[in-house]
């Protein structure tokens, strides 16, 4: 029972869309996964199969970041999801490292994620890094990574959420 990591093709739309109706309970996740591809905003979005079956997806799409005035070549990471009954075994993790790369390789400088503050920080996301960008969230869960060290120094900035993600 191998876990394969692959970008996400056409084919695997149904199949990303139910497996976040399953891991969200709902219809929101969905629809920002619909949305960013259908606005040409997806920078990377890759699959984790078992055994041929999608066990786990996560999106990282251009996120408009702004420091001091200059512009962060940001992605957020949103949403990701791993099959229910099949979370808690490193799926999850295996993604965003393997997302974090295929970042890197796309000259992304920053990742922005809204996440459990408990898990993200394990893969070098900090709230400390996200305070002095302006966003409709703040907090512990709001949550950035330097893909390029010193991208989001600065004093003030601010991300720009695309209308894919319904604020």
């Amino acid at each position: 029972m191998d876990n394969a990591i692959r970008a996400a093709k056409l084919a695997d739309a149904q199949a990303i869309a139910a497996l976040n109706r399953a891991a969200f309970g709902g219809e929101d996740e969905v629809g920002i996964v619909e949305r960013l591809r259908r606005d040409g905003l997806v920078a990377v979005e890759l699959i984790a199969e078992r055994d041929g079956a999608l066990i786990g997806h996560i999106l990282l799409s251009w996120l408009p970041t702004m420091m001091d005035g200059r512009a962060v070549k940001a992605l957020a990471l949103a949403p990701m999801a791993v099959q229910p009954g099949l979370q808690k075994r490193g799926i999850g993790g295996r993604l965003i490292v393997a997302a974090l790369d295929e970042a890197k390789a796309a000259g992304a400088e920053a990742v922005i994620v809204l996440g459990h503050p408990g898990y993200y920080p394990r893969f070098g996301f900090s709230a400390v890094l996200a305070r002095n960008l302006a966003s409709p969230f703040s907090g512990e869960a709001f949550m950035a990574l330097e893909l390029v060290p010193g991208a989001l120094a600065g004093q003030h900035g601010s991300v720009s959420y695309p209308a894919a993600f319904g604020l």
